[in-house]
């Protein structure tokens, strides 16, 4: 991508947990003059901040954020609910002409907001709705995508399934960028190196008071979806509830934590185009100039 004055750019940083993609974010949307989009699925909620390990107002640099804190912990919200409220903000900032920063780790949220990717309202798995379709429609449709399939016309649930596990047309559609000239960042570690910054962030989110947030919202009796999907408050539940130990509730967090990053780097590997960057610890200054030269056709940063 060749950057020039007047061009309104889409950068798009993922990775891991714990890779420093929220110290990047902000030095990009500081040289740029952008506005950053989250696209981490638990950081939309309130009060759900050191499990997650959200922005702070100081590392945000006074940088606008969007999606961070939007929600309440008790309300659900899919990746549908992303794709329409990303979409209008990503919409309305190119529309003022504003570059754009999306970071998160959570990869169906960028696919869902920046690929033709299609979901029914109603369900956060994606499957379509074929309720207004008769049966001789839907045997149709079946049939136009395998000719010699055995499917009785009369057998509604497994034309639905059929319909709704057939991949190819999706996979095609997905592949489909919304948006032009966007360009997406990876940044990635050593794996055991990666594992030790996991292991020692769960122990300083411990010291920050993780345990009392956690209490917080266990007092009030909320046993919501995100809280039964959030690593760290659905292991500090169990301990709650007297079913395991402290030690082994944070044993659980920080094994769950490197088991999310290593499935974070495979599906981005495997799902997106991604340009990689191995970040340099000690020096996270030469990883962001070696972003930026990227960025910039390889100029001098």
């Amino acid at each position: 991508m060749n950057i020039k004055e007047g061009d309104t750019m889409i950068i798009a940083i993922v990775g891991p947990t714990g890779v420093g993609k929220t110290k990047m974010s902000v030095c990009l949307a500081k040289r740029y003059d952008a506005e950053i989009i989250s696209c981490d699925s638990m950081q939309i909620y309130k009060k759900m901040d050191i499990g997650t390990a959200k922005v702070t107002e100081d590392e945000k640099e006074g940088i606008k954020h969007h999606l961070i804190d939007v929600k309440d912990v008790s309300e659900d919200y899919s990746v549908y609910d992303y794709q329409k409220d990303a979409r209008y903000v990503l919409d309305k900032l190119l529309s003022n002409n504003r570059n754009v920063i999306i970071v998160g780790g959570t990869g169906l949220y960028l696919k869902a907001l920046l690929y033709d990717y299609n979901f029914n309202e109603t369900d956060d798995n994606s499957k379509k709705d074929f309720s207004s379709y008769t049966n001789e429609e839907l045997y149709k449709m079946v049939l136009s995508i395998d000719k010699k399939s055995k499917i009785h016309i009369n057998n509604r649930q497994r034309l639905e399934s059929f319909l709704n596990n057939h991949k190819s047309g999706e996979e095609k559609k997905v592949s489909e960028l919304l948006y032009k000239d966007v360009k997406i960042i990876g940044l990635t570690r050593p794996r055991e190196e990666l594992y030790e910054t996991i292991n020692n962030r769960v122990d300083e989110m411990i010291s920050n008071g993780l345990i009392e947030e956690a209490k917080y919202f266990y007092d009030k009796k909320i046993r919501s979806k995100a809280i039964n999907t959030a690593i760290a408050y659905k292991e500090l539940y169990l301990y709650f509830d007297n079913k395991i130990s402290l030690e082994e509730a944070t044993g659980l967090i920080k094994q769950r934590s490197r088991n999310y990053a290593k499935r974070q780097y495979t599906w981005f590997k495997h799902q997106m185009d991604v340009n990689w960057f191995n970040v340099d610890v000690t020096d996270f200054d030469k990883t962001i100039k070696e972003v930026i030269c990227f960025l910039e056709n390889n100029k001098e940063a």
